[in-house]
């Protein structure tokens, strides 16, 4: 009888049914992004930052640059660093359990100030470290608070396959979907976006599903220009997380900034699940020195 990865086709037919295994769920990632925000306010910024990720990490300043790198560069954090504080609201994480995301409201000197994301990777040994750190300005007043628990998005239920193959499946998603945001990005996005997606950019509060998308996108330019820089994908194949660069005009002046997605393969493809935009601050206006006589 053939066999296939060392087991007969009798074997793997009595391999128990899905529904007799434990069900998967982005705890992991969760217990990770909370421990992580435990050790900010016990170690401090630099120190946690380090600590919990990993060293193919990168983070957007305002280029993608080397998490470790940029990090050992920082200065030592004080003890009258004004507190960083930070919690998770929703979560995801991949079918086979390597890949996840979490995101929520994140506050300075008690004061709320946006949403981070994270994305976390499962190393060789067993631990989560996260591979991507970032965040937005999104209204955060109405978000849960610190004690509440996470909503999490629903594990992919379709059958999985080799990264590479499904890599190759996001980057056509990614390729298809930047043709058409050059002439109307708000078409774009819907094609693709999840009805259980998060998306968030604007000064307003994340939109978290089909009804509420449209005055984000609406906020966002009406011409974008993406281009894919990288990303990663989970060994099942059905979760990956890409970034890469996002180019518009905005009152006649180019604006230059960079998303980050996490995708997710369902039943009628690829879909987006997550979507940031990160926009750096406008430069300040250049100080006028005053004519002299």
């Amino acid at each position: 009888m053939r066999t296939v990865l060392g087991l007969t086709a009798a074997a793997i037919l009595a391999l128990p049914a899905a529904a007799d295994v434990a069900p998967i769920t982005p705890a992991p990632v969760v217990a990770a992004e909370r421990a992580f925000a435990a050790d900010g306010a016990a170690l401090g910024f630099k120190a946690s930052f380090l600590k919990h990720s990993a060293p193919d990490a990168i983070v957007i300043q305002p280029e993608p640059v080397n998490a470790w790198e940029s990090l050992r560069a920082a200065p030592d954090s004080k003890p009258d660093d004004p507190r960083l504080e930070w919690w998770p609201i929703w979560a995801g994480i991949s079918a086979s359990g390597d890949l996840g995301f979490t995101t929520g409201p994140y506050s300075v000197a008690g004061k709320r100030r946006g949403h981070y994301f994270t994305v976390w990777k499962k190393q060789q040994d067993g631990q989560w470290k996260w591979v991507f750190d970032g965040g937005v300005g999104s209204d955060p007043v109405a978000s849960p608070g610190p004690d509440s628990t996470p909503g999490f998005l629903q594990v992919s239920r379709v059958r999985g396959q080799y990264p590479e193959s499904a890599m190759a499946g996001v980057k056509a998603a990614e390729a298809a979907m930047a043709v058409e945001a050059r002439t109307d990005s708000k078409a774009a996005y819907l094609k693709v976006l999840a009805c259980d997606a998060r998306i968030q950019a604007s000064p307003m509060a994340p939109a978290t599903g089909c009804s509420t998308f449209g005055p984000e996108l609406d906020w966002r330019a009406k011409e974008i220009d993406f281009s894919a820089v990288g990303g990663d994908v989970s060994s099942a194949g059905d979760m990956a997380w890409t970034y890469g660069t996002a180019g518009w005009v905005r009152d006649g002046a180019p604006v230059q900034a960079h998303y980050v997605r996490v995708w997710q393969r369902r039943a009628e493809g690829w879909k987006i699940v997550f979507d940031e935009l990160l926009i750096p601050p406008p430069p300040r206006p250049a100080a006028i020195t005053p004519p002299t006589n």
